[in-house]
Parts: C-alpha cells; sequence; structure tokens
C-alpha cells in the first residue's frame, strides 16, 4: 500500500484525507497537525458553554462539488423560526433532555446580514446609495461620492497597487471612508504598499459601470433587486460551528483507515532525486521519521522551505520573505449591547441582526465584531437572555498587542468597545481571548516572486500544496477545499501538471471575504 503524509488538519488537509481515503484502496493516510485542535482557522472554540468562530465562516460556495460534499457530511435542515429555535432548545437544555452535542448533525440555514460601523452610523456591506446611506453620509458627502466614482470612470489609475485598484473601482471619497483604513488595520500597510492581487481575488465581477447605474438608480427611486438580494442571502451553517463539521470529517476518515496524530510538528521534509522520500516530525517530545510516497502539505510555505534539507537558497530567501498577518479575537459575554435594532428583521431579544460589523473608526484597532448568537443559537449556552460576541483584531506575532496579557488585552478591548458605544464595560459578564499565528497569507514584500517559488515546489513530483497558507492564498475554506478535490484527482489520476490546484480560486468572481 503506498503512503500518503498530509501536513495539517485543517479544511484542506482533512479534506485531501477523506477524498483520497474515500475514492482509493491503495493508499494509507497519516495527518501531521501541530496542535491540539482539528479545523485550523475553522476551528469552533468551547468556553464555558459557548462557541466562538474563530474569523466567522459562511458555508457558501459556487462550486456545487463543494455544497455537496458538506451536505453529505451534516445534513441540511430548514430555516428555524425564533419559536422553534426557542422550543428547541428549551426541549435540548430540560433536565432529561437531549444533549446538542449528540443530536443530529445539522446544517441550519441562516440569513446573512453584514454592515459597516462608521461614525457611529450603519451602512451596507457592500455599501449601496439607497436613501438610508444618504441620510447617513449627508447629502455633501453622497454628492463628492457620486462625483468621484464619475472621475474613476473618466480617468483610470495604474493598478499596480490595492490602494489603485479600489479607488477605480469605488472613487476616491467612498476608498478613503471605507477601504483606506480598514484595510491598514487588517494588513498594517497602508493600500498603496501592497499588491492589486488581493483585491482582484476578493472583490470580484464588480464593475464601476454597474455600480454608478445601481447608486442613481436608487438615488432617483430605482431598484436593483440583483443588488439588494446580495445584501440579505441565505447561507448554511453547522449548528455547533465550522469545528463540528471538520471534527466529523476527521472521524470518518479516521473509520476509513486515516491516522490523525495531534500535537506532531514537522521540523523536517527529506527530498531525494526530484522527490519528497519523508518527513521527519515531533511526538511526546521524541523525533521522529515516516516516509511517504505522497506528501501533501497545508503548512504555510515559509514554514515549508524551512523544513526542507536543502532548499535552493534564493527561494528559501523568497519563502523567508513572504509575510503573514496574525490573528486575535476576545469573546465577551454581555447582558446587552447599546445597539439598536433598527431593521424589520426579527431576532431572538431583538439585537442587532449582524453576524458580522466592520468597524471601520480608526480610532480603534478592533477589525470586525461577530455576534455569535446570529450565526446560530446553539453557539451561546444563554441565547435567550445573554449575547456572545468575538471581537477581531489583527496583528503580528510578536508585537505588543500579540504579547499583552490576556487580562489586559481583554481590558483594552472593552474599553474599545464602550468608546465606540457598542457597549458599557460593566454589562460584560465573561471573556476569553484566542490568538492565531498565520492567519491571514499576504500580497506584499517577496509575494511578487511567488511564480517562481511555485515553479520550485512544483517541481518535486510527489508534493502538494493545498489550502490557505499551503498556497499562501487568501483562499476561502472552499477554496481551499478545492485545491485539495484537485490534488487527489492529480494523485489518483497520476496528472503531472498541478496548475488546476495553483488555480482555483483565480477565476473572476466574486467572493466576499472572509
Amino acid at each position: 500500500m503506498k503512503k500518503a503524509v498530509i501536513i495539517g488538519a485543517g479544511p484542506a488537509g482533512l479534506t485531501a484525507a477523506h477524498e483520497l481515503l474515500s475514492r482509493s484502496k491503495e493508499y494509507s493516510v497519516t495527518i501531521l497537525e501541530e496542535s491540539d485542535r482539528i479545523g485550523g482557522i475553522s476551528q469552533t472554540v468551547r468556553y464555558k458553554g459557548n462557541r466562538m468562530d474563530i474569523g466567522g465562516h459562511r458555508f457558501f460556495s459556487k462550486d456545487d462539488r463543494v455544497t455537496e460534499w458538506w451536505y453529505n457530511i451534516l445534513p441540511p435542515q430548514g430555516a428555524p423560526s425564533k419559536d422553534d429555535i426557542l422550543l428547541g432548545r428549551k426541549r435540548e437544555y430540560q433536565e432529561g433532555g437531549a444533549d446538542p452535542e449528540k443530536t443530529d448533525n445539522v446544517m441550519l440555514k441562516r440569513n446573512r446580514v453584514s454592515r459597516i460601523y462608521y461614525d457611529g452610523k450603519f451602512f451596507d456591506y457592500p455599501v449601496t446609495m439607497k436613501w438610508e446611506t444618504i441620510k447617513n453620509m449627508g447629502f455633501f458627502t453622497t454628492m463628492k461620492a457620486g462625483f468621484s466614482y464619475l472621475g474613476a470612470t473618466a480617468k483610470k489609475l495604474p493598478e499596480d497597487s490595492l490602494e489603485n485598484f479600489y479607488i477605480n473601482r469605488f472613487g476616491k471619497v467612498l476608498y478613503s471612508m471605507f477601504f483606506e483604513g480598514y484595510t491598514e488595520k487588517l494588513w498594517g500597510r497602508h493600500p498603496k504598499y501592497i499588491s492589486a492581487d488581493w483585491g482582484s481575488q476578493r472583490v470580484k465581477g464588480l464593475s464601476i459601470k454597474a455600480v454608478i447605474k445601481d447608486m442613481f438608480g436608487k438615488i432617483f427611486g430605482g431598484k436593483n433587486k440583483k443588488v439588494e438580494t446580495s445584501l440579505i442571502e441565505e447561507y448554511i451553517y453547522p449548528k455547533l460551528g465550522p469545528g463540528q463539521l471538520w471534527e466529523t470529517v476527521r472521524d470518518r476518515a479516521a473509520e476509513m483507515g486515516a491516522e490523525v496524530k495531534m500535537n506532531c510538528p514537522v521540523v523536517k521534509i527529506n527530498e531525494k532525486g526530484g522527490k519528497i522520500s519523508g518527513v521527519e516530525y515531533i511526538e511526546n517530545g521524541e523525533r521522529k521519521t515516516m516516509e511517504c510516497d505522497v506528501l501533501i502539505s497545508s503548512m504555510p510555505v515559509k514554514d515549508l522551505l524551512d523544513a526542507f534539507t536543502k532548499p535552493e537558497p534564493e527561494m528559501k530567501k523568497i519563502a523567508d520573505g513572504l509575510p503573514y498577518r496574525d490573528f486575535i479575537t476576545v469573546g465577551l459575554l454581555v447582558d446587552k449591547l447599546k445597539l439598536e435594532n433598527k431593521t424589520d428583521i426579527k431576532t431572538v431579544g431583538n439585537i442587532v441582526p449582524d453576524c458580522w460589523i466592520y468597524v471601520q473608526d480608526t480610532s480603534v484597532k478592533l477589525g470586525r465584531i461577530q455576534i455569535f448568537n446570529n450565526w446560530s443559537p446553539y453557539m451561546v449556552e444563554d441565547f435567550e437572555n445573554k449575547v456572545w460576541i468575538g471581537l477581531e483584531y489583527f496583528c503580528d506575532e510578536g508585537d505588543k498587542y500579540w504579547n499583552m496579557s490576556d487580562e489586559d488585552f481583554i481590558e483594552f478591548a472593552k474599553g474599545e468597545l464602550e468608546k465606540i458605544g457598542v457597549i458599557d464595560k460593566k454589562d460584560v459578564l465573561d471573556a476569553h481571548r484566542e490568538r492565531i499565528k498565520k492567519a491571514y497569507p499576504a500580497y506584499f514584500d517577496t509575494y511578487d516572486q511567488m511564480d517562481e517559488l511555485i515553479e520550485y515546489l512544483n517541481g518535486f513530483e510527489n508534493l502538494y500544496c493545498v489550502g490557505r497558507n499551503g498556497q499562501h492564498r487568501y483562499n476561502n475554506m472552499d477554496h481551499s477545499m478545492v485545491t485539495s478535490f484537485e490534488t487527489v484527482d492529480a494523485i489518483l489520476e497520476h496528472k503531472t501538471d498541478k496548475s488546476p490546484i495553483w488555480n482555483v480560486n483565480t477565476e473572476e468572481e466574486y467572493h466576499e471575504s472572509k
């Protein structure tokens, strides 16, 4: 039997294991995961009966293979009404009732609402020019934004930076209001120093002509149903968070024979004759070696080259220069939010209906707010009476925010939220902090030499790089899965061309940022 080693138990690694074992009997599979958690950035963190989704993961995809795969793992369930949710939760927590961990694994259908919080007001995301937006912006600013749009159509800037990419599509006024400050929070660099590749990957299919038509159509009473339905749409979501799906995939892969080794970081990759011959890893403090016929890697490209026995010096230099942004999230359990629900969307407790709130205020470091109650009521132990939120921060490993103690950072985060009028600190009941390394592969520094590195890695016949960090590409969860679909196809069909694996998520379609 041939031996496949997979580095990483995130979406890409687990998908590869499941696909390889379900489609072939000629491979044994071992997954080596450096942490003690399943799912990578798509994990679900448990804290005192509450659950945190790291970064937020809406389950939607334009690839039917992915949607069918999800439904095969966790069967879908119709959108429950408010009363159904209340009754269902009460039944499950009654004495002698069902444990929600052991009830049917289901995907809930949810309504999607994401808005921008700017200057103490809510704006649609993506930004629309309906009456409420004009009122929030003011007539003068709205007119400036409109003429700025027109200026962007008349004179295109060279798309040699993310700044110019955004200005070409939205005009300078809306760019400065809704993109510039937030982008700098996210990446720690001004957009003029970031490659336009990130924008072309994350803001696909939006033409300036369509935006202008929609804007003036709304100003003068028109209505674009396509745009409006994109603002409030359905998505599916595991009742216990994304980690529920990936833990189930882990269990299914194990049933098919996969060996999943946790707390086993890979420290060395042995190359021989243009192939990977095996890996070395640490298990219980002991260094071990495992031979392989195929290596599927979702570990960060920088770490992959560090582990090579004899990497080419120039390739090692490129890999060492690839930048990442790290991530901190703070879960806050609060009695109530100060934000009012002024929408017509009904929610339990009448909290605001948002899944995410993008914080554009540059006076705070806070990037986004998640309201876990709106992702799934099962994420919150006392969802009828309490609000469980996630505060998302982007930072660099080792900087002052990363190195702050949990207690100090939680106090800092609470203060920021109070400053922008979202909570009163006295309403905070409990808090929990999580730090995630290399959450976001960044598009600057040596990224412009990534094609050279890809060619080098493809030179190893039996090495396949998958997933967000495995390809140093800002992939959504579904894209990461598709890289593994393509990889398993290549392995089982003996394809030597790896371009379909690397070309995932380069199509000109719009995918919302996660």
